[in-house]
């Protein structure tokens, strides 16, 4: 088995992605992954923004169990968690920092960090570049790392451990930490905690990557809900959560002084009814506010909202097959007008065309082939 930190792909490999250059309205795509059937590590592809058509993956980096990736905002770096509980013998699970090759979307290895807690599923850099953020679920836990002018990760400069349980003795027997987002102030990061049926709210200092529990610490969320991640409403004045175990969005009002007070909760299936096995894993708004979706994974859709933006309520409009199985996380391409999605039990990315009036999907039938798809994270050229 590779070492998680195992570095690059054969010369020969990246003699011939580095051929590779993008064209005309063309998106780029990150995919990260889990490992454990083959696959390599973080894969790339093409987005044809015309016809909707996406190129073959390619591996990009190997790595262990790269489930999630974010972008540098320079667009020069990448960041992924390795969801493992031990790393060479310590405990905990790490990240890497890699340095993009805008050519040809290959990506150098740079160096790695412990994450200070146990199998990081989520992570976010933040607006000014200088910290990666990041939520490690088995730990419970949250971090910070401040990232180099050189794109590398430096050792955490702030950890906060979760405490408590909730009312599902089986799945919230200890914190859950599942996402964790900054506002578009730069003021406050967001923690969506499946364990705790909570959103904890933390003061955020940029300069000095810290993290400082608010007035008041947290929301509530509905109990046995289990908030999975979040998602903020490009105005700010809103956000989003899914509930994991109930197959529900939360919607929330965002006040001042980075309190989020709920106004709303809705089922992410049709009519509301049940679906034995399924549970919800990711929560996106599209770039122009006025639609909201939601994966779920059994029923295999994305659930699609409108938005209403007087006050920030949903209202169901739809449920859209992602013609494959388990759908994890899903991405709106920057334009708005495609969704690329992970099928993570069907090994696909599938692209669905957004109808921009009404919101709505369809699928377009292209897709790529991933082992094991979990995370998408588009980037375009500086």
């Amino acid at each position: 088995m590779r070492r998680w930190f195992s570095g690059g792909m054969s010369a020969a490999l990246a003699l011939v992605m580095g051929s590779y250059a993008m064209a005309g309205d063309t998106v780029r795509a990150y995919i990260g992954t889990y490992t454990q059937k083959g696959g390599a590590g973080i894969y790339v592809l093409e987005l044809d923004r015309e016809t909707g058509k996406v190129t073959e993956a390619r591996v990009a980096a190997e790595q262990k169990n790269p489930s999630f990736v974010a972008i540098h905002p320079s667009r020069k770096f990448l960041y992924a968690v390795s969801e493992v509980d031990n790393v060479d013998g310590k405990t905990g699970g790490g990240a890497s920092a890699y340095r993009i090759d805008t050519k040809s979307g290959t990506l150098e290895k740079l160096n790695a960090e412990m994450t200070g807690g146990g199998a990081p599923c989520h992570l976010v850099v933040d607006a000014a570049g200088k910290n990666l953020l990041l939520a490690n679920y088995s730990g419970g836990s949250v971090a910070c790392l401040p990232i180099g002018a050189d794109g590398t990760l430096k050792p955490t400069s702030s950890f906060v451990q979760h405490v408590g349980s909730s009312v599902d003795k089986g799945r919230q027997e200890a914190p859950h930490a599942h996402s964790i987002n900054v506002d578009p102030t730069g003021a406050y990061s967001v923690v969506a905690d499946l364990g705790l049926d909570k959103v904890l709210v933390y003061k955020f200092n940029s300069e000095a990557g810290t993290l400082s529990p608010n007035n008041p610490a947290s929301t509530s969320t509905k109990p046995g809900g289990g908030p999975r991640h979040f998602a903020f409403h490009p105005s700010g004045k809103y956000a989003y959560t899914n509930l994991e175990m109930t197959s529900e969005v939360t919607a929330f009002q965002v006040q001042p002084g980075g309190v989020l007070a709920g106004i709303q909760t809705l089922s992410t299936l049709p009519n509301g009814e049940p679906v034995p096995g399924n549970s919800t894993a990711e929560c996106q708004v599209h770039p122009n506010g006025k639609f909201v979706y939601v994966s779920n994974r059994g029923h295999n859709t994305l659930a699609i909202y409108s938005v209403d933006l007087s006050n920030g309520r949903l209202t169901h409009i739809g449920n859209q097959s992602t013609g494959g199985a388990v759908p994890r996380n899903f991405c709106i391409d920057p334009s708005g007008r495609f969704i690329l999605a992970a099928n993570q039990e069907s090994d696909t990315v599938v692209v669905l065309k957004v109808d921009q009036e009404t919101g709505l999907l369809t699928l377009t039938g292209s897709q790529a082939q991933v082992s094991m798809p979990v995370c998408v994270k588009f980037w375009e050229a500086p």
